[in-house]
């Protein structure tokens, strides 16, 4: 039923989707990261950032959670090859990945000043 009579239920969800997708990716492109939008998924995978990689996907994850509270899957739960990437799926709102990229942008921010301060 679903398969021959639900097509504008399709892409009404679609385009919930598309707009999600859209607010995270350029959300996350304006901070610095560099993120391509996927063509259909209702996950975006995403490179850790250059300066953040040498955590590795499970220690960067959890900073994720714990400084900007924010939840995302780390790439290493998928395999050795998802090593250094991060999962983000597209199930909040829009208010809320709008949230969530002012969060990752405080908390990288902070992170990239204690290891500048390190660096000294």
């Amino acid at each position: 039923i679903a398969l021959r009579n639900c097509d504008e239920s399709i892409r009404e969800q679609a385009a919930i989707y598309e707009k999600r997708r859209d607010i995270l990716v350029d959300g996350l492109n304006s901070i610095g990261w560099k993120v391509e939008k996927p063509r259909a998924s209702m996950f975006v995978w995403t490179q850790i950032p250059e300066m953040f990689r040498r955590l590795g996907s499970m220690e960067f994850s959890i900073r994720m959670m714990e400084e900007a509270e924010v939840a995302v899957s780390p790439g290493i739960a998928f395999g050795e090859e998802g090593e250094g990437f991060l999962r983000i799926a597209l199930v909040e709102n829009e208010n809320r990945i709008r949230q969530a990229i002012r969060q990752i942008k405080k908390m990288c921010g902070g992170m990239e000043q204690k290891r500048a301060a390190a660096a000294f």
